[in-house]
């Protein structure tokens, strides 16, 4: 058994227990389940077929906006983003009034799983692909953590590890590669056989699933490595616990052009230009494979204007699949209603929302586009390298219990703690 220095914690409204034996949990980019699922029959991927037949696999649901960040930090907080306050990777703060990324972890409002077993004596190791994610995991955490992307800049003052590259023995990869996420599995494999941490976690970049389909060949070789490294996290004795922040979809029509609506257009025709602003959360500084291309946008509207009629002619345009008013919006999706516009819209599956044409770069695409952010990116999976007890088959399994699932449903039940 793992030494934790605590037999348990609360944190957000939940009792975990500490680890029995190493914890790893994957959070895989963008990984729609097919993927697994046309991996394993490809036979790509043998050790992710032992997990799904002897061990535990579910299927549950990510947050909305079904992006990075959103659902990175419910799945370290076991909460969703009406409680951490974490609602995309980019938004309006209408104390500055400027449009920010919203990776500072001055955003986050709630303490993470991650930093309270870390502050009560327990070895917690992060690695995530890209440094957007790193301060927010790392919040209030006491241990290592790193991007694959700044490898080369770790220290132990600031992440805890220095000389990653060396314990690793890869370079720096390229933030637009496949090899940023077998970084991520490289340095999850050194850290366990170096270090020992109870308590792992692991976030890798969509970059291979916003390219590739399921069942096409690079796809199934991404799995067949990321399938190896598992292989080797087993063997070292560890429990695994895997799960996605979102899925992915074609937004393409049948030709392979984008379908896109935009809204920005759309609300200069109706409101008169530049009336409202729209705010797209999928933006962050890695746009080149989806050209800040999402399924899920919010709007502010001007003083006085008409939000419902607004809902009601906007949810007649060809390619939106809901509209909803700011407080309708934050119930039914669980969000923090102070950091949304007065409206929220979410595409059908195979479109995405833009501002207008001038403003999205489409040049770095070189594949039809796939993306997500929307209802139809919701389901995930979560699969288990050991057998689950007492999962309540009634339950409706989100992400951000993937923690819950690992630790208190594996042995056995959990025991009330202090907080």
């Amino acid at each position: 058994m793992p030494e934790t220095g605590v037999s348990s914690v609360a944190v957000n409204g939940r009792t975990y227990r500490a680890p029995e034996q190493p914890l790893v949990v994957l959070c895989i980019d963008g990984c729609e389940p097919d993927y697994i699922t046309q991996a394993i029959e490809a036979g790509s991927a043998p050790f992710l077929r032992r997990m799904c037949e002897q061990g535990t696999s579910l299927l549950g649901d990510c947050v909305v906006p079904s992006f990075t960040n959103p659902n990175n930090l419910s799945i370290v907080t076991g909460a969703p983003p009406s409680v951490h306050g974490i609602c995309g990777n980019f938004f309006f703060d209408r104390d500055s009034g400027q449009e920010v990324m919203m990776n500072d972890a001055r955003y986050l409002r709630a303490e993470t799983i991650l930093a309270r077993f870390s502050q009560a004596g327990t070895k917690v190791a992060v690695v995530t692909a890209k440094d957007k994610l790193r301060t927010l995991l790392g919040s209030g955490l006491r241990g290592i953590c790193f991007s694959a992307e700044k490898a080369d800049q770790a220290n132990v003052a600031e992440h805890g590890v220095s000389d990653v590259l060396a314990i690793v023995g890869k370079p720096v990869p390229s933030v637009y590669s496949a090899e940023l996420s077998e970084f991520v599995f490289a340095a999850g494999v050194e850290l366990l056989k170096r270090q020992r941490p109870a308590i792992m976690y692991l976030s890798t970049t969509d970059y291979v699933q916003h390219k590739h389909a399921p069942g096409t060949p690079a796809a199934n070789a991404f799995y067949g490595m990321m399938n190896d490294y598992l292989a080797q996290i087993d063997a070292l004795g560890a429990t695994i616990a895997l799960t996605a922040d979102h899925g992915m979809n074609a937004k393409t029509d049948a030709g392979g052009r984008p379908q896109i609506v935009f809204l920005q257009d759309w609300f200069d025709r109706t409101l008169g230009a530049g009336a409202a602003r729209v705010i797209l959360p999928i933006t962050d500084p890695y746009v080149a494979h989806h050209g800040s291309l999402g399924s899920f946008a919010t709007c502010y509207l001007p003083p006085g204007a008409d939000v419902a009629d607004i809902c009601a002619r906007l949810a007649r345009v060809l390619g939106i699949e809901t509209v909803l008013p700011r407080a309708a919006a934050a119930v039914r999706f669980e969000l923090p209603p102070d950091r949304l516009g007065d409206i929220v819209i979410t595409s059908e599956r195979l479109c995405v929302l833009g501002t207008t044409p001038a403003r999205h770069d489409l040049s770095g695409l070189d594949a039809p586009l796939r993306s997500h952010g929307g209802l139809s990116e919701q389901r995930v999976p979560l699969l288990f390298n050991r057998v689950l007890r007492d999962v309540d088959p009634a339950r409706r399994l989100r992400n951000f219990d993937v923690f819950d699932l690992a630790l208190n449903h594996w042995p056995g039940p959990v025991k009330p703690a202090a907080s």
